[in-house]
């Protein structure tokens, strides 16, 4: 009796020292893939026009590109204010985000500028549904706004 309750302690603590190594491995493996995520946002596109107004920033991880209706100006990037942008877009999903309805229509009259936001992520382009300028689906909102302090330099519009 003494040595089947041995055994059967035995597989017990070898059982628990597998599923410890297991669980140690499935953290590793977690943090690894957060790590990951950091990296495969490419480039973050904010486009805003009606008739007479277009207006284009491109983020990436070095540069902006901002453009006023064919005029372009690239500078740098500090490197927190992508890291800002892109932990923003990450935490999109973003084989939805051209399904995301926007809670105002003022662009389909030209009360807004009509906005859209394009994420290239591992080689593939997500576009957003247009909402309009100010106004973006919730779930766009902090992406938006941090996109937006780059460009909150008043810029001339006609």
């Amino acid at each position: 009796m003494k040595k089947r309750f041995l055994t059967i302690n035995i597989i017990l603590i070898i059982f628990n020292i597998g599923c410890f190594h297991q669980s140690k491995n499935e953290n590793n493996e977690n943090k690894s893939t957060t790590s990951m995520k950091v990296q495969n946002i490419e480039n973050i596109q904010l486009i805003e026009q009606t008739r007479g107004i277009n207006e284009s920033t491109v983020f990436t991880p070095t540069f902006i590109v901002s453009s006023l209706n064919g005029e372009a100006v690239k500078s740098s990037i500090p490197p927190s204010y992508w890291k800002s942008i892109s932990t923003q877009a990450e935490m999109i999903d973003l084989s939805k985000i051209s399904q995301l309805q926007s809670p105002t229509t003022g662009r389909y009259s030209d009360q807004a500028l009509s906005a859209t936001i394009v994420i290239v992520s591992n080689g593939s382009t997500f576009t957003s549904a247009s909402f309009d300028e100010g106004k973006p689906p919730k779930e766009l909102e902090a992406l938006y706004t941090e996109i937006k302090k780059s460009s909150g330099k008043s810029k001339n519009k006609p």
